[in-house]
């Protein structure tokens, strides 16, 4: 690894949110294992009108604080391509009778708008990381859920077509689809600097690594360090700039399905659960050998007796997103839920008015449709750094500005129910319902034909 890229000067960057779209079969089936917010809702109305509306509204209130804001579409459901590959023929509207009379589970995998969580659709590294000098994604496999294991082929597609210049941007392929490489993206993956444009420190955590580590008991590890050490390598990654970091098996088993669950950071911050890593110690000593530039790391952890586990899952405070603004103030940005939690909200108090963080306040947004689902807001984020070339060079429909914003809460008011519950998603106007927003969708952010019913 050159020693240019340790040493390099910081070039002007930022850090841009690409937030997905709710899609318009939001539902609340409760698919993902372990995901606790979308267990217990199992099974209840949905409103994917609304959903995709306050998905919009936190888009609109982060591009007005300054910050580059770019906007994901969601993936093509139900899912008929996966259904036929699956045995089921016919036409469309009797496979879908037949699928929800038969397997309805099946349908609601096939259906499932998980994609809204971009946080999970690839892990990237900056070119300032990267030894070609270059952005790299790689889509994540999703290979430990059935309704998301649907997502990478779809997931590629878009990210090709919104980064598409390939003299900045390297697509990579995602992971081969088995256990042993389980990935999911960069709900598991943080990235902290002193500034954003030079080279950075990556952070990687894992729930499943070798036989003589600890695991979890109750529910699975998502993550593995294997999957992690491929995608370092696939992005030329700095090894010495990189750390593999086993999370806390015991969180997991209460419902911390990913690391964004309980740990959440931004250029030299990094807020966190103090049960969230299985050896803390680890990161810090990393952090103190291997940290370049004028900001020195913050680290901010959050007691157990300030805020328990379960607090934490039920708030989603550390699903909050931590932004930056050009004024170099950060905010945190998290759900309703957490100021309607009393410990959660005085400890939200206690990080702002702290004098030795640049956690200034915290913007509180209304996303309970995504949230009775399992996701908060960062969830709904894929994080890209973009020095100005990069981001010239992306697909300029996808930038979140006033005229978007109108033209994409017009489509929304259009296209999407204000009403759904399981037994909709038998319905064949539904499909043709979501397939004609979708094709005026690729229109709007200028896309191609991404999906399968348009190729």
């Amino acid at each position: 690894m050159p020693d240019a890229l340790v040493e390099s000067a910081a070039v002007p960057a930022v850090e841009a949110n690409f937030d997905g779209l709710v899609g318009p079969t939001h539902n609340y089936a409760g698919l993902a294992f372990g995901n606790v917010a979308s267990a217990r809702n199992a099974d209840q109305a949905s409103n994917p009108r609304e959903a995709a509306l306050q998905g919009l509204d936190k888009m609109q209130a982060l591009a007005k604080l300054g910050l580059a804001q770019g906007v994901l579409p969601p993936q093509e459901r139900p899912n008929l391509s996966a259904l036929r590959a699956l045995g089921y023929v016919g036409k469309e509207a009797r496979v879908l009778e037949k699928v929800w009379h038969e397997a309805p589970g099946l349908l609601a995998a096939v259906s499932s708008a998980s994609s809204m969580w971009t946080a999970n659709a690839a892990t990237v590294s900056p070119s300032a990381d990267t030894a070609d000098r270059k952005v790299h994604f790689t889509p994540a496999n999703l290979c430990s859920n059935l309704h998301r294991s649907f997502e990478p082929e779809t997931t590629s597609r878009v990210l090709r077509a919104v980064f598409e210049d390939a003299t900045h941007f390297i697509h990579h392929a995602p992971l081969q689809s088995t256990p042993a490489l389980g990935d999911e993206g960069a709900a598991n993956h943080t990235r902290l600097c002193a500034e954003y444009g030079e080279a950075g420190l990556e952070l990687f955590v894992y729930g499943q690594g070798s036989e003589s580590e600890p695991a979890p008991e109750n529910y699975p590890a998502r993550q593995t360090r294997a999957a992690c050490e491929a995608i370092a390598r696939l992005h030329e990654l700095d090894p010495a700039r990189s750390l593999h970091l086993l999370q806390n098996p015991a969180v997991i088993d209460q419902g911390v399905f990913h690391n964004d669950v309980i740990a959440v950071g931004n250029r030299e911050v990094l807020l966190y659960h103090q049960d969230a890593f299985h050896d803390v110690d680890a990161l810090k000593r990393w952090l103190r050998t291997s940290w370049r530039g004028a900001r020195a790391p913050v680290l901010i952890e959050v007691p157990r007796e300030h805020v328990s586990v379960e607090d934490a899952i039920g708030s989603y405070l550390f699903n909050s997103q931590l932004v930056c603004t050009p004024d170099g103030r950060m905010h945190l940005v998290v759900a309703q839920e957490c100021r309607e939690n009393l410990k959660v909200w005085a400890e939200i108090e206690r990080i702002v008015e702290a004098p030795d963080n640049p956690i200034v306040d915290a913007l509180v947004f209304d996303l309970r449709q995504s949230m009775r689902n399992g996701g908060g807001p960062a969830c709904l984020r894929l994080r890209v750094v973009l020095n100005e070339p990069e981001r010239a060079a992306v697909n300029p429909m996808c930038w979140i500005d006033a005229a978007k914003l109108e033209a994409l809460r017009d489509w929304v008011r259009t296209h999407y129910r204000d009403r759904l519950v399981l037994a909709d998603l038998a319905d064949p106007n539904l499909l043709d319902e979501s397939r004609t927003a979708l094709d005026l969708l690729t229109q709007i952010l200028g896309l191609g034909s991404i999906y399968p019913f348009q190729r």
